[in-house]
């Protein structure tokens, strides 16, 4: 049986609000609910002084909704209402204080990876525009044609874009009705909420609930065994990103930045957030760097060049190359046929297995470095 928005919002009509007049429905506490693959995902919002009293509300929600015949899982969030506008996260209680640990212990538990997949890898960049999508599908295409198992997730839920980069529609299949079953193109796996929804329709989602959907798409869906997962941020360095890098085993990020200054500012930041939650830099990537003119073969620098180069020397992080701004790579992408494959033996597709192969050796190189920091146990 396949579960309905308007059955959803009927069954929340029998919960009500504690210290109100009203359902939740009838209150307008029930943001925008999304169902994917017998999955209802919304959030309730209540009033931020209340919020810590408030969990029993959203168990109810999400135990009410899980009644309903059809339903397989709910994510329900709990946010706030600031006073003066917008909303937060409702107030989470605060953590006891860990017990005290030796160096050999270690600072901080480990992070929880993902069943098969060896290495997590994001692309992010400080602001959007500047070709982040296009440079990490055509990365991860590189690592592929180095040898490498390789799958993407698209974790840009407001924009998602890895179903018309790559040529892919349709929705994904369940493994025995439990996990998703990425799709597949040009030999790599692939998970976006753009599978999910209509190509159109606008994510009105809160913070919550898109870190709810980022883990189900992260560790519900049956990726097998992957030497990398190539994850497409989101653009700038929100929630979203802060969350992945705290919880993800990430073994390092690649930035991608244009050349000009302002989009140099916001690529500071996205590396300065990583620096912060200890994940390893990868390098940086130059996108849009110069346009060749195609009947004259001029090249002009039409966003400046060489500024994301300075930056990476600058900052002490290695620069892993320059990508021209062409009709091909812009024609290609629209069409769904990545230059990396649709054009391998392609001057555009040459430098983006170039920088492939600098991300690999980056990855390597982290790895070994993490390892030797590894304490050994010796038993005498």
């Amino acid at each position: 049986m396949t579960v309905t928005k308007e059955a959803v919002v009927e069954k929340l009509r029998s919960i009500r609000a504690q210290g109100m007049d009203g359902d939740i429905v009838s209150l307008g506490l029930v943001s925008e609910i999304f169902i994917a693959d017998a999955k209802v995902f919304f959030s309730v919002t209540v009033p931020a002084e209340k919020a810590r009293e408030m969990e029993p509300l959203r168990a109810a929600a999400e135990t009410a909704v899980k009644s309903l015949p059809g339903v397989e899982g709910t994510v329900v969030a709990l946010t706030a209402e600031r006073k003066g506008g917008g909303m937060e996260r409702a107030p989470q209680p605060q953590p006891r204080p860990a017990p005290q640990q030796s160096p050999q212990q270690g600072r901080q538990p480990a992070k929880r990876g993902v069943p098969g997949v060896k290495s997590i890898i994001a692309v992010a960049s400080g602001k959007g525009g500047v070709g982040k999508s296009t440079t990490a599908v055509n990365i991860a295409l590189g690592l592929a044609a180095n040898g490498l198992n390789v799958g993407i997730l698209d974790a840009d839920i407001y924009g998602p874009s890895m179903p018309r980069l790559l040529g892919l529609s349709g929705k994904p299949e369940t493994v025995d009705g439990k996990v998703l079953k990425p799709m597949q193109a040009y030999g790599i796996k692939v998970m976006s909420m753009g599978f999910l929804v209509e190509e159109e329709t606008p994510m009105i989602w809160r913070g919550p609930m898109v870190m709810s959907a980022l883990t189900q798409m992260l560790r519900e869906v049956a990726w097998g065994e992957l030497d990398v997962l190539v994850v497409d941020m989101p653009p700038g360095t929100g929630d979203a990103q802060l969350t992945m890098a705290q919880q993800v085993p990430l073994a390092g990020a690649i930035i991608v930045s244009t050349p000009q200054d302002l989009a140099l500012i916001d690529a500071r930041k996205g590396l300065n957030m990583f620096r912060r939650v200890d994940v390893p830099l990868l390098g940086i990537v130059e996108n849009m760097s110069y346009f060749i003119a195609p009947d004259t073969g001029t090249r002009y620098d039409i966003f400046g060049n060489g500024g994301a180069r300075r930056d990476a020397e600058r900052l002490g992080v290695p620069f892993l190359g320059e990508v021209p701004l062409t009709m091909n790579i812009r024609e290609r992408s629209d069409s769904g046929e990545p230059v990396v494959a649709s054009e391998p033996d392609g001057p555009q597709a040459a430098i983006y297995r170039e920088i492939a192969g600098r991300v690999l050796e980056r990855l390597k190189e982290e790895t070994a470095a993490a390892e030797a920091a590894t304490p050994a146990i010796v038993f005498e």
